[in-house]
């Protein structure tokens, strides 16, 4: 019993380190009214969001292989992510560049928040009805990657010795499109079925060299956002082929034919992301 106890006590306790990194996060943000727009602060709010995201994938594997997974373990999840990747992140990126939009920038990062919010709760609501069984996709962008979205930008940045982003307009539009990945019908792949194969390994090779390539023409924080982005098309690409195969149903279902049997319904990812 008390080893059974131990078990659910570990992937929780995962979940709330990774609310105390996005905890610390916000104390740093809080803190540039005193040492100044300048300092490292930022930087390392971007940081401590980033061993958040380590910690929130590392306690859904925990509670898979002791086989503590639960209902309880989700609901904390859910709200752990609401404060590592939703206010952490939003914060973050309100004082590093859309402070200087105003009124505006405080809806945008705002809208962020909501967003990942919605996809939280709407995660939670599908999960639950399919009883957490995994599939190849998942609703809508998982408001982690969008939070490392963020993280990477900000590191990349400071990296480059820039400690302000060059064009406020340019992330206010990256944060707009985030925000509506989230709360889109667009599928992108959970990669929980994942097989290694000559696809997959080629897949893999050709990004594993653009990586090389980008952390040799700019640093190694902008590989993070190259991968970001290679998901982000891989996502948008698998979506217009199913659009296609859709209408292209829809184009032969004549009288003759008889009608279309419907696709397999794509069930959400298991209950963690």
């Amino acid at each position: 019993m008390n080893l059974r106890r131990a078990a659910i006590i570990i992937p929780n306790s995962f979940t709330l380190a990774s609310v105390f990194c996005g905890f610390y996060a916000l104390s740093l943000c809080a803190r540039l009214g005193v040492e100044g727009p300048e300092s490292d602060a930022l930087y390392k709010a971007a940081i401590a969001i980033a061993f958040g995201g380590f910690f929130d994938a590392t306690d859904g594997r925990i509670a898979r292989i002791t086989k503590t997974q639960s209902e309880f373990g989700l609901q904390l999840d859910s709200l752990a992510d609401v404060i590592t990747f939703g206010v952490a992140p939003a914060l973050l990126v309100y004082r590093w560049a859309l402070e200087d939009l105003g009124r505006a920038g405080l809806f945008v990062a705002f809208l962020f928040l909501a967003c990942g919010c919605i996809r939280l709760a709407r995660f939670n609501v599908i999960a639950t009805r399919d009883k957490g069984k995994a599939g190849k996709y998942t609703q809508g962008l998982p408001i982690p990657v969008a939070a490392t979205t963020i993280v990477a930008v900000v590191i990349a940045n400071h990296a480059l010795g820039l400690p302000r982003p060059a064009n406020v307009g340019l992330v206010a539009g990256m944060i707009a499109v985030l925000s509506y990945f989230m709360v889109s019908k667009i599928r992108f792949r959970s990669f929980k079925d994942l097989r290694p194969n000559r696809r997959t390994l080629a897949a893999a090779g050709l990004i594993a060299i653009g990586a090389v390539m980008v952390a040799a023409q700019i640093n190694r924080p902008a590989v993070l956002i190259f991968l970001i982005a290679c998901y982000l098309l891989l996502g948008l690409a698998e979506e217009l082929l199913f659009l296609r195969q859709r209408l292209t149903g829809r184009a032969t279902n004549s009288p003759m034919q008889g009608p279309t049997p419907p696709a397999p319904e794509l069930t959400e990812a298991a209950v963690k992301e």
